[in-house]
């Protein structure tokens, strides 16, 4: 009789292991790489809970440092590209300035060199924006102490459901001692096994809730931060490239502008260095009108504006006439001016020039 008790106590043992072996497959965690018995259906939604929120923070962590070196990478590359425009720049003021006579180019340079200035200072901006409201933020939550406190709780209650797993395996086998031999010694042993059993679930029970509640709050806070830096990012670069289309726009426009100008214009004529000090007095006047600006840059020349009317008395080879403007006299370029009609000539004859 006893040795039937022994082999069915050792049976009702073998079919506890592989019942618990089962329970291990189909309940390993996420934390600790652990494969801890269920002990009822309460404890197994708690770790399911447990095992779900453990890997869902660590993907978000992982997203945030992803995040975080694409960044530094952005802002790495937009330091590098700052000097060489600076040098860009620079070097476009400084032509500007040197060649003066190049007069098209010259200044097409130097509005480049000022532009290419305020487009490195939006790098610049740029960069600093992404350290302060990407960078810091999530370097921040990925260090910080909610996330590695929360993860800990997970982690001890994993060592306590390992605990709980010897503990189980040790009640049972109390419980086939007592079906063996209820002897007062093995009676107590097992209500001693059963005690800690019943203390290892309750505080398996708090701690899981508490794991479970702490890594939930770090969940939500990992989504709503990633959620403002990404928004933060698009806004960031949104503006960046909105003010540089602008500082593109304005330096095409003042450089079409610019060479439209100096196409439109007549050709400058060289003044005569020795114009005649006196007319004679048959030359011939006409009356002409002007249809560009000019601005004098001597006491020789007269200065013009659209729609004066001038009274034109001289015209020389060279491309300059001498003639009278309100009260004024001096030079001007010929093709500034347009005839009109005719006029007496200085001995009182009516001729046409």
């Amino acid at each position: 009789m006893d040795a039937l008790r022994k082999q069915a106590s050792k049976l009702r043992e073998q079919v506890a292991k592989q019942q618990q072996a089962v329970i291990k497959q189909f309940s390993a965690t996420g934390y600790e790489s652990s494969d801890v018995m269920v002990i009822d259906e309460m404890e197994m939604q708690l770790h399911h809970q447990l095992d779900k929120l453990y890997k869902s923070t660590r993907e978000k962590r992982d997203f945030q440092k992803e995040i975080v070196k694409a960044a530094e990478t952005f802002t790495a590359i937009g330091y590098k590209h700052i000097e060489p425009g600076t040098k860009l720049s620079e070097d476009c003021c400084k032509y500007g300035v040197e060649n003066p006579n190049d007069e098209v180019l010259a200044k097409a340079a130097s509005i480049y060199g000022d532009a290419r200035k305020h487009a490195e200072k939006e790098v610049e901006d740029l960069n600093k924006l992404f350290f302060s409201q990407v960078l810091e933020p999530l370097r921040a939550m990925v260090a910080g102490s909610p996330l590695e406190d929360a993860r800990h709780l997970a982690q001890r209650y994993s060592k306590m459901r390992q605990e709980a797993e010897i503990q189980a395996t040790e009640v049972s086998r109390r419980q086939a001692r007592v079906r063996e031999a209820p002897i007062p010694e093995n009676v107590a042993k097992l209500h001693s096994a059963e005690t800690k059993m019943q203390e290892l679930k309750a505080n398996m029970t708090v701690l899981g809730k508490e794991a479970a509640a702490a890594l939930a709050a770090v969940e939500s806070q990992q989504e709503r931060l990633t959620f403002q830096r990404l928004v933060a990012m698009v806004e960031a670069e949104k503006l960046y490239h909105e003010r540089v289309a602008v500082i593109l726009g304005n330096i095409e426009a003042e450089i079409v502008s610019e060479k439209q100008r100096k196409e439109a214009a007549p050709p400058v004529a060289t003044l005569p260095v020795n114009p005649p000090a006196q007319i004679p007095e048959k030359t011939k006047y006409f009356l002409a009108e002007a249809i560009h600006s000019f601005e004098a840059e001597s006491e020789k020349e007269l200065s013009l504006s659209v729609g004066d009317y001038v009274v034109v008395r001289k015209v020389t080879q060279s491309g300059w006439s001498e003639g009278e403007c309100q009260g004024r006299a001096g030079w001007f370029p010929s093709e500034y001016v347009e005839k009109r009609q005719r006029v007496p000539t200085s001995n009182g004859a009516t001729e046409a020039y």
